[in-house]
């Protein structure tokens, strides 16, 4: 009885005992006990009329009552205590998978360590204010969101990514609420604070959620409700053809309602309990139906199919008196400032260089999509893009070609920096596709997927070499960010059921515009937001083990639907011919409820292991160009 809550507890002791001692008692106690011990289960038959009309918890209640004024305790008694243990049952599968998703979630929130002047204060955590230094000792929970200015530490994020390893934090990290400080000390400027931390937004996506009902469950509560008239139908029947209340008795114990507004939303908890225990944060039941139906997958390309680690492999210097460590130290001055994975690499690979000198320079400013640019002694320095370059800040990129420079690489990501107006060189970032890439797609087509699709920013040819290489059936290149959206709804036009995979910032109006968006462990927190599904670890194998998961759903929905529907038909005719006594009935109708519940939360879900794939395939249809330019 464990995992029952104390309230189904008492309603399961109520109900046993009322049933063992009832034929002990004189016949005033028996009324007096039995009717004490089922008085919930009629209120809730009568409280349910004004809301909902004549439910299945209308007919339960009928059915007792009907069995207590007929003085038939054994039946009341034992259809109380059967449709307790169903309530309970039910109870406690969406109570475990409701709080395993909210922990997957939430974060804590308690007092804080904030730097006011040169003291540190104590204060709680929602007093916390955007810019604060946050700190955070040994054995504290992370109270923001927001970058690490000092300091190291060994963090926990098992809440946020599902990693049940620490995470080495120091100067540039980017941290989470709820993250847990293991090791050592940290300094945090606060980017989020209060409500306004990722883990508080997710949390409150995830507790409306749970709220919400897919469509697989109304459609199973309008069928239920559409079954309630022929279950009384026949009783009135039955009566009217035999006069014998006992088979009205025995009718009023079976109906549709219960057992399938029971059975399919504790399908869809255990589902969603079990997603959670794999590594998955499923929002809501019908972002499990949506998953089960899509047809299509759009994958964003950088730290999706890739790491989104990028090193630097080739510096190219197009002005003499700048070496290739100078122009790397004068980048990584600036993009220390840009916590972007291609910042971040142009960093780590300037801090390899103990002798590497850094650049002062005035506040950098960000065009989105496009790079930063800063002042060095008076010069403007820009760098990103090769349109943000040649477009936005009219740098002649004329001499790659005069020199010789290749300006197209397979697999290499460029970054231009300009400076003093001239384009003063290329620094070559390369980002390895993860090792499972290959082998996720090729398990979501064994998993009945028709279709996959790559959007990236990349040029042609090396968008076309990753798409090869990994079996892509489509890929769209020479993007721009906001075109990602666009697509997903072209591709549903047409008939696609799309899931859309992505991890960035730009990525989210795309995973708001498919069926189903997906968003990475490691993604931006506004992805995370947007998204019906996040990956807990980062591993995109998981999408395989989601998309697994969703269909057995639907598939034992289904099942456990025409199985209630089918035994209750059954029960139903053998009671309205007169096989069955009232008390053999209500055991039958409730004992069946209990025993698919008990088999729909306890069964186990196949989860995909990865493995090889089948043999190679290469893209079926033509690469679709998007755009002349290169991000």
């Amino acid at each position: 009885m464990s995992l029952f809550a104390s309230e189904g507890k008492s309603a399961i002791k109520r109900a046993a005992l009322s049933l063992v001692l009832t034929p002990f008692l004189p016949k005033p106690l028996k009324f007096a006990v039995t009717l004490a011990a089922s008085l919930g289960a009629i209120k809730r038959g009568a409280k349910s009329i004004p809301k909902e009309g004549i439910s299945g918890e209308t007919m339960e209640a009928a059915a007792i009552v009907v069995s207590l004024l007929r003085g038939n305790y054994v039946a009341a008694n034992t259809a109380n205590l059967l449709i307790a243990i169903s309530q309970a049952i039910e109870h406690a599968v969406v109570r475990r998978s409701d709080d395993l998703l909210l922990s997957l979630s939430a974060s804590s929130s308690g007092l804080v360590w904030v730097k006011r002047g040169k003291e540190e204060i104590r204060i709680e955590a929602d007093e916390a204010r955007i810019g604060d230094i946050v700190v955070a000792y040994a054995g504290e929970a992370i109270e923001a969101d927001g970058i690490v200015l000092s300091g190291t530490a060994a963090v926990n994020e098992a809440a946020m990514t599902g990693e049940s390893l620490a995470a080495r934090k120091e100067r540039g990290s980017r941290v989470i609420s709820g993250s847990i400080v293991e090791e050592g000390r940290i300094e945090i400027y606060a980017e989020a604070v209060g409500s306004g931390r990722a883990a508080a937004k997710i949390a409150s996506v995830v507790a409306d959620s749970l709220r919400s009902r897919s469509q697989t469950q109304y459609r199973a509560n309008r069928l239920a409700d559409r079954l309630i008239p022929l279950s009384l139908g026949l009783t009135g029947g039955a009566y009217l053809l035999t006069r014998d209340l006992n088979r009205v008795e025995a009718l009023l114990q079976t109906d549709y309602s219960c057992a399938l507004r029971l059975t399919v939303p504790v399908v869809f908890k255990a589902a969603m309990y079990r997603a959670g225990k794999t590594g998955l944060l499923v929002k809501s039941a019908e972002s499990l139906e949506k998953l089960a139906k899509a047809t299509t997958f759009i994958f964003d390309k950088t730290g999706t199919i890739t790491n989104g680690e990028l090193d630097v492999v080739e510096i190219i210097s197009l002005n003499k008196t700048w070496s290739k460590e100078q122009i790397l130290a004068l980048a990584a001055s600036i993009e220390e400032h840009y916590f972007h994975p291609i910042a971040q690499a142009i960093v780590e690979a300037a801090r390899k260089n103990d002798n590497m000198r850094h650049f002062q320079h005035t506040a950098v400013e960000f065009i989105a999509a496009h790079g930063v640019f800063a002042y060095v002694e008076g010069k403007k320095v820009v760098i990103g893009s090769k349109r943000y370059l040649e477009e936005d800040e009219q740098i002649d990129l004329l001499s790659l070609t005069n020199l010789g420079a290749q300006t197209q690489r397979a697999n290499l990501t460029p970054l231009y920096i300009g400076y003093d107006g001239a384009l003063l060189g290329v620094i070559w970032l390369k980002d390895e596709s993860r090792k499972e890439s290959k082998e996720a797609l090729a398990a979501l087509r064994r998993l009945g997927v028709k279709k996959c699709v790559m959007l990236t920013g990349d040029s042609k040819a090396k968008a076309l070499a990753l798409a090869n290489e990994l079996g892509f059936d489509e890929c769209r290149y020479e993007l721009k960010p906001d075109e990602k959206a666009a697509i997903a709804k072209e591709l549903r036009s047409r008939g696609d059921i799309c899931a859309f995979v992505g991890d960035g910032i730009n990525d989210a109006p795309a995973l708001l515009a498919a069926d189903v968006g997906v968003a990475m462990s490691k993604g931006a927190d506004i992805a995370k937001i947007s998204a019906d599904i996040t990956l807990l670890r980062d591993d995109i194998y998981l999408l395989a083990a989601a998309k697994s998961i969703a269909d057995q759903t639907i598939s034992r929905v289904s099942v456990a639907s025409n199985l209630m529907i089918g035994v209750n038909t059954a029960i139903l005719f053998c009671a309205a011919i007169g096989a069955f006594t009232p008390v053999t009935t209500g055991f039958l109708h409730n004992g069946s409820t209990i025993a698919t519940l008990i088999a729909s939360s306890l069964k186990g879900f196949k989860i995909p292991s990865l493995e090889a794939s089948a043999a190679p395939r290469s893209p079926r249809k033509t690469a679709k160009r998007r755009s002349s330019k290169n991000l």
